[in-house]
């Protein structure tokens, strides 16, 4: 990534990394439900998620020219950043705790660059088989010579991911100093070239990819489930032998819907 092309003009190239995750956790009674609800709003409010979102900026060499920021009620959170490959030192923010970045009013800002960076968050629970699940979507868009791809790893590490699911997709073209045309300035087969070794041993992993689109997708389910990091205020050592048992298959049950899209049926649901 860090051998740049040698171009005619502007990268004019636009690239999306769309990453999304899924925490999933076993939360018995209707109180610990809502209990787990309120810890996730906690730990992932707007302010925490502006600083995720501003180290994965600083990461891709990109200054942060607006933030916006809201949490919901009763639950949820979103935060947007314009940003630039270059950054204009007219302002700066130190409210939002990245004192480094450049900010502009809205309305100035909005005209500025075609490149984002947001974050909404989507905590749930299911009202009948004790399982909650808390859903993060994060996606960066950037125009020019930066790429999102190398902030995988840190975005993997920022949350509890039991079923990550990855987009990556590259627009437009820019020019060689020849003038031919470039769909694409970076060597990519696969997602998974840009996640390290020790996280992609945790999970089983499938790409589809559409190569002549420039499409990259891959899917993520964790491999081991140790029950104890799924038990909300729970010690596993309370619960009986073969209540773990349907516990744990209860929990996977649930990852593998998510991380196939389809609901799965027993013989005695049908």
């Amino acid at each position: 990534m860090n051998n740049r092309l040698k171009l005619y003009g502007f990268n004019n190239l636009t690239k999306t990394l769309s990453f999304n995750i899924y925490d999933v956790c076993y939360a018995k009674t209707e109180r610990e439900q809502r209990d787990y609800i309120e810890y996730i709003d906690e730990q992932y409010n707007s302010d925490r998620l502006t600083k995720i979102l501003c180290q994965v900026s600083e990461m891709i060499g990109a200054a942060v020219l607006n933030i916006s920021k809201q949490d919901y009620d009763p639950q949820g959170a979103s935060v947007t950043l314009l940003i630039s490959e270059k950054g204009l030192p007219e302002k700066i923010d130190k409210s939002c705790n990245c004192g480094k970045y450049t900010t502009l009013p809205q309305e100035i800002a909005a005209h500025l660059d075609k490149s984002h960076v947001t974050v909404h968050t989507y905590p749930e629970y299911h009202p009948d088989n004790a399982i909650a699940t808390f859903r993060v979507d994060i996606d960066v868009s950037t125009c020019g010579t930066i790429s999102p791809l190398n902030t995988l790893d840190f975005l993997i590490d920022s949350f509890d991911s039991d079923i990550i699911t990855i987009d990556y997709r590259v627009r437009g073209f820019t020019r060689d100093t020849s003038g031919k045309k470039l769909f694409l300035d970076h060597k990519i087969t696969s997602i998974q070239d840009y996640i390290k070794d020790a996280t992609l041993k945790k999970y089983d992993a499938v790409d589809i990819n559409v190569y002549q689109a420039n499409i990259f997708h891959t899917q993520m389910l964790i491999k081991e489930l140790q029950l104890q990091n799924y038990l909300f205020k729970t010690d596993v050592y309370e619960i009986p032998p073969m209540e773990r048992l349907n516990i744990s298959d209860s929990l996977r049950r649930e990852m593998i819907e998510i991380f196939s899209g389809s609901n799965v049926y027993n013989v005695e649901d049908e």
